[in-house]
Parts: structure tokens; C-alpha cells; sequence
């Protein structure tokens, strides 16, 4: 190129390099100036809430029908319990004045699964006897055993138990006080002969019950049974080595109002062997070798909060045939004409 040509074009180069610069200068924002505004984004439209799935009602618990605690036999429903309960046996002799035998007894039972509470219970009797001369006190074999109540329903109870005797009870061996024996035989009967293994001093017993409730509607219908093997461990060499007892029992209870509840007992004892004491061997009679009694009475059922309450009871029982009773089969025993009371008083907690 020549250097005209070159000369020419210089004033053109030097116009565009200015004229590129003013345009960047241009396009720089002022310093502090603001940002443009941002442009506003159109919102998106709103959308449908979600439709509410109904909850359905939480459906209560249907609360347990009430049990009504028998008198003598066995609860079918373990539980934590303290329980005292005493009976008094009203009872006439060969003589003209009457006498009293009380026997008390404490159980303790408390529940290590929920269908499972071991228990133990102990028991004294007194026997003011009428003619003053062989009043006596003894402690009674301690009981300990297991109930175990298997779930079935809201209505059909099962109870199983079992049981055994310690012979450690105060009257027995080889040389007993001679009223030891009389206020043994006359606490018995007070209990209706159900406790026979607890009297029986000289004797390791073990013994086995089943016992099965319905419940609907405020009424308990309860039946059981027990069977007791009676070995001997001390006493006198004439006395039985082994003795094999029996009780069963049907327990009727109401509650008119949930704060009371009325309890009906019908109860039976039999000697399946034939023992010395009571002497059944020798009686000709046939009236030792069984019983039967009644019982009826009131109870209340107070709830004291915090999974608390107490059920105070009272009933009274009468013997329905001998030996017990004082009848025209009466072959002179030694205690009849039985009148029996019991005060019993369940703490549960």
C-alpha cells in the first residue's frame, strides 16, 4: 500500500477507536448508581386445596363388666390384693352355753405378669370354747400358691390355681396341748370346712382348683373346684400318713348399683378318704364325711382414685346338714348348730 493510501485511512482508524470508546462509556452504570428494578414475575395462580380426608371417631374401650367378689371361694382374676378376712362360728355344745370360734386370715398377692399374681396367706384361730377350760389360740399352716387367669373374652373368666401348705402351724407334733385340736375342728367349721389344709397342722397339702366365671351385665356367675392331697410330716403314729379332701361351690352376685354388689354362695366338702379326725370311719351316720352351706350378704366397692379401692363385705352362712347343723340326724359332736359371719375387706391396688 502506498503511503498515500496509509495517510487516508488514518483519520477513519482514529474516528472509530473514539467512537467504540463513547459507546462503552455508554453502557457502564454511574457508580453508585441502583440496579435496575427487577420486572415483577406474574404470581402463579392458586391451586386447589387438597380435599380433607374425614378421621373417624376414636372408638372408646368398652369398660370390663364388674366381677363380683365371692365370699369363700377363689377369685377367678388376678391381682394386686391385701385382704382381711375374718369369720365367727357361733356354736353350741353338750352343754348349755354356747361358743365362738374365729379364725382370721391375711392375704397378700400381687401380680408379676398380668395374668399371673403369686400370693401367700396366713391365719390364726381362737376358740372361745364353752366351758372355759380349753379356749385356745393357734397360728394356722400358711398357704403359698400362683393364680393364673388366662385372657378368653370380656365375658368367660378362667381361673387356675395352685397351692400348697407349710406344717408349721402351732398345736401339732407328737404331744399337742389338748385344746389345740378342738379350736382347729371348731375354726374349720367357721370357714365353712373350705380351708381344711390350713387347720390341718400335721399335714404338708398340696392342692390344685380351677375355677371359670361369666360375667354380662352386672351379674357374676362363678363355679369352682379344688382337690386336696393331705401328707403327713408330724403328729402321732396312730394318725393317717395321707388324706384326700375335695370342695366345690357356685357363687351368684349382682350389682344394682356400680357401688354395691349382692353375693350368694352355695358350698360343698367331702372327705374322699376316710380319716381318723374327723373320725368318718367310725361314724355310722355318714354326717363327717361331707357338708354343706349357704351364704349371702352385701359388699361395697368404693374406688379411692390412683387405681385404688376397697370392697367391704359382711355375709352371713348357715350349715344346711350335719354335722354343722343341729337336726334330727345330729349324733352328738362335740360343736353343731353353727351360725356363721364373715367380715371381709379387699384392698386393691
Amino acid at each position: 500500500m502506498t503511503k498515500l493510501s496509509i495517510r487516508a485511512l488514518a483519520p477513519l482508524a482514529v474516528f472509530a477507536l473514539l467512537s467504540g470508546r463513547a459507546r462503552a462509556q455508554r453502557a457502564e452504570p454511574p457508580p453508585n448508581a441502583e440496579p435496575p428494578a427487577a420486572t415483577p414475575m406474574a404470581e402463579p395462580p392458586p391451586q386447589a386445596a387438597a380435599p380433607e380426608v374425614p378421621v373417624a371417631p376414636a372408638v372408646p374401650t368398652p369398660k370390663p363388666p364388674p366381677y363380683s367378689l365371692p365370699w369363700q371361694l377363689r377369685p377367678v382374676l388376678p391381682g394386686n390384693v391385701v385382704r382381711s378376712d375374718t369369720a365367727f362360728g357361733f356354736y353350741q355344745s353338750k352343754t348349755t352355753r354356747g361358743g365362738l370360734a374365729t379364725a382370721s386370715m391375711l392375704l397378700f398377692s400381687y401380680k408379676v405378669l398380668p395374668e399371673l399374681a403369686p400370693l401367700v396367706r396366713l391365719g390364726l384361730v381362737n376358740n372361745a370354747a364353752p366351758d372355759d377350760k380349753s379356749a385356745r389360740n393357734n397360728v394356722l399352716n400358711p398357704v403359698l400358691g400362683a393364680l393364673y387367669g388366662p385372657k378368653l373374652d370380656a365375658h368367660f373368666k378362667l381361673g387356675l390355681f395352685l397351692g400348697v401348705t407349710l406344717p408349721i402351724g402351732s398345736g401339732g407334733g407328737d404331744h399337742p396341748p389338748a385344746a389345740a385340736g378342738p379350736a382347729n375342728q371348731a375354726g374349720a367349721a367357721a370357714r365353712s370346712m373350705f380351708d381344711n389344709a390350713m387347720f390341718a397342722v400335721n399335714y404338708l397339702t398340696v392342692f390344685p382348683g380351677v375355677g371359670v366365671a361369666y360375667l354380662r351385665s352386672g351379674f357374676t356367675l362363678q363355679a369352682e373346684a379344688t382337690l386336696f392331697q393331705l401328707e403327713k410330716t408330724r403328729g402321732p403314729a396312730a394318725a393317717d400318713k395321707s388324706n384326700t379332701n375335695f370342695t366345690t361351690g357356685v357363687h351368684a352376685g349382682y350389682f344394682p348399683i356400680p357401688e354395691l354388689s349382692v353375693g350368694a354362695e352355695l358350698r360343698y366338702q367331702r372327705w374322699l378318704s376316710t380319716p381318723t379326725s374327723p373320725n368318718v370311719k367310725a361314724d355310722k351316720t355318714g354326717t363327717l364325711r361331707d357338708n354343706t352351706t349357704f351364704a349371702v350378704g352385701p359388699r361395697a366397692h368404693v374406688k379411692l382414685g390412683h387405681g385404688f379401692s376397697l370392697h367391704p363385705g359382711v355375709a352371713v352362712a348357715v350349715p344346711l346338714d350335719d354335722p354343722l347343723a343341729y337336726g334330727p340326724t345330729h349324733h352328738a359332736a362335740a360343736n353343731s348348730h353353727f351360725k356363721m359371719l364373715q367380715i371381709d375387706v379387699p384392698f386393691v391396688f
